[in-house]
């Protein structure tokens, strides 16, 4: 009865790691990586949703405001068995779109209002962070796990 309980939760199931490179180059539009499945219990995985999240902050202190958005979202679909203490290994390439703003634009195309544009979004506390998340959908499970893990575009 217990272990049923503990299996429906998805304790002692599956958990996920994320093997990401330090960086990657925004010109490449595409992240590689690796996401490694690790159980105590013999489960079956049935799909892994895979994004790339861009979380966008302005301002500063009271006035500050967040933003997110999907850059790149990759599912596979393919049912995996992941053993007891065997570790499964899934490789995955994640396409992805950078949405730049008018500022990031003007500062690109021109080399005169680079510096000026970006003073701007210093004083502004403009900032963007990136993540890639990881959820699993495990066969007889109702808590699904999931990984998350900052990435370095540069």
């Amino acid at each position: 009865m217990f272990g049923k309980v503990k299996k429906w939760l998805g304790i002692e199931g599956v958990k996920l790691e994320l093997i990401l490179p330090e960086e990657v180059e925004l010109s490449s539009n595409i992240v590689d990586g690796k996401i490694v499945l690790i159980s105590m219990n013999d489960q079956a995985v049935t799909k892994l949703n895979v994004k790339l999240i861009e979380q966008y902050s302005r301002g500063r202190r009271k006035e500050k405001l967040t933003d997110e958005y999907t850059l790149g979202e990759e599912s596979i679909t393919q049912r995996i068995e992941v053993s007891a203490q065997a570790p499964v290994e899934i490789d995955f390439s994640l396409p992805f779109k950078i949405n730049k703003s008018e500022m990031d634009e003007m500062e690109e195309s021109n080399p005169l209002l680079g510096g000026a544009v970006k003073a701007a979004k210093w004083l502004r506390g403009v900032k963007s962070t990136y993540r890639i998340e990881v959820k699993a959908e495990v066969e007889g499970t109702m808590l699904n796990p999931f990984v998350k893990k900052v990435l370095i575009l540069v």
